[in-house]
């Protein structure tokens, strides 16, 4: 075998000023985590940021339903820097640009959802548009977006352009179909008023739960904008992840995948646990680049018989499974092969011969076991969300196969559940709505009923088919 010479290279974006840090160019890679707190409840935000930027975090995000929690951000902000927090804060924003507009005025950065920005929130209705008809609709959002822009230029304030595979539009669906093109596209409509404009402290990602999906659209974008003459820096995630195990590994798939090509200048590891739990697992994935980048080459050099074979010298378990999913990723992805054999000496077969079949479900080759897509949380969330995916897991994890999507609120919710067989999502305070595939099936259930209801629900489904 004649083995290539392998260098990493990191892809060389422009930098965008966050507060006191840059994103891109020649920095560091950033680690950042959201909180999952009200954010009216400026102690219990203040609070839960202190752990995550005390645990390592860079960015600390969160959510702004509305024009008083976008005000609020100024009363977190100036308690933190009391305490002498400089960390930069990011506003969440969805559904209402004004609300954007707010925030500007008091974060070092502002995410804007381009699904639902100025376009109206997702029904997955089919919508027909002339040539000329769409071409108005992109005027709308220019003439929406460039006046926060200029807020955002005259307040020093960095956005990030954040696509959701979830929140696509109804109009991007109707003219692109649910594709990394649409994905894309849903992105570039808003990178090129920035470019017009000349506001260049932006930041981009496009994510979804499903990491063949986060691959392929963060490569098409990096295609699409070199064409356009477009550098801007990218932050890397995967949506509703999950959490303990299956979460790690399946952020370490498409997160991985992407590092080890030198694509991703920011980066968030999205599990359903306390948000402080996300920044130590962030920062291996980092500090593991170069060597899984070095492996995976190595990897894909030796692939035989349909199968990777990949060998480790770790002790520690969770590391272990990060620079495994990380080193395969992307060959899984790209389906160079469809079979994983992992060796360390330090575990038993039985034990590895698991990793390696999580591995493969993360990467939508193999399924194994239940799949649950699970997110993270934030201060939309509705209800319990730790205890409810524990006891959903519990009920279920005999079920080989099945995929549950458990969902804080209907922001991603029905989007990026659209390939599980039932959802659980919160639909307002203490109520839940379940759904089969994209069909809502039951609205508003009270809390406390819910699990058993979504049980039950399977049940019947299980007996009648």
């Amino acid at each position: 075998m004649n083995e290539k010479p392998f260098t990493y290279q990191r892809r060389q974006s422009s930098v965008a000023q966050v507060g006191p840090i840059a994103i891109g160019g020649t920095n560091p890679i950033r680690i950042q985590s959201m909180t999952t707190t009200d954010t009216n409840d400026t102690e219990a935000c203040v609070s839960q940021a202190r752990r995550i930027i005390d645990a390592g975090g860079e960015l600390v995000r969160f959510t702004t339903q509305g024009t008083r929690e976008a005000l609020n951000m100024q009363h977190i902000s100036l308690r933190l820097k009391a305490e002498g927090y400089t960390t930069p804060l990011v506003a969440d924003v969805h559904f209402n640009p004004n609300v954007a507009d707010v925030a500007a005025r008091y974060c070092e950065k502002v995410r804007v959802n381009p699904g639902n920005y100025v376009d109206p929130a997702r029904t997955f209705k089919q919508l027909e548009y002339t040539d000329e008809e769409y071409q108005a609709e992109l005027r709308k959002i220019e003439e929406r977006f460039i006046p926060f822009l200029n807020i955002c230029r005259e307040h020093h304030t960095a956005i990030r352009i954040g696509v959701n595979h979830g929140s696509l539009s109804d109009r991007i669906m109707s003219r692109y179909g649910d594709t990394p093109a649409g994905i894309v596209e849903s992105c570039m409509e808003f990178l090129r008023i920035c470019k017009r404009e000349q506001f260049d402290d932006v930041v981009i990602s496009i994510k979804a739960s499903n990491t063949v999906v986060m691959v392929q659209s963060v490569r098409l974008l990096v295609s699409q904008m070199d064409r356009e003459q477009m550098h801007y820096p990218l932050h890397l995630g995967v949506t509703e992840a999950g959490e303990g195990e299956d979460g790690r590994i399946k952020s370490a798939v498409g997160i991985g995948a992407l590092l080890t090509e030198g694509i991703g200048d920011t980066i968030r590891v999205s599990l359903s646990e306390d948000p402080e739990c996300e920044i130590p697992v962030a920062r291996r994935l980092v500090d593991s680049i170069e060597e899984c980048a070095q492996l995976r080459a190595q990897a894909e050099q030796t692939i035989a018989d349909d199968t990777i074979s990949v060998e480790f010298h770790e002790t520690d378990w969770e590391l272990l499974q990060l620079k495994a999913a990380m080193t395969t990723g992307a060959l899984l992805i790209d389906r160079k092969a469809h079979k994983l054999v992992i060796r360390d000496e330090a575990f038993s077969d039985e034990r590895l011969t698991a990793l390696a079949d999580a591995i493969l479900q993360a990467a939508r080759i193999k399924f194994t076991k239940t799949e649950y897509i699970s997110c993270p949380g934030c201060g939309r969330t509705l209800y319990n969300l730790q205890d409810t995916i524990r006891r959903i897991k519990a009920a279920t994890a005999h079920m080989k196969g099945l995929k549950i999507g458990i969902m804080g609120c209907i922001v991603n919710g029905p989007g990026e559940m659209a390939d599980a067989d039932y959802g659980y999502v919160g639909a307002a305070r203490g109520k839940i709505s379940l759904y089969r595939g994209k069909e809502c099936v039951e609205k508003n259930i009270p809390e406390e009923e819910a699990v058993e209801r979504l049980l039950a629900l399977i049940e019947s489904d299980r007996q009648t088919s």
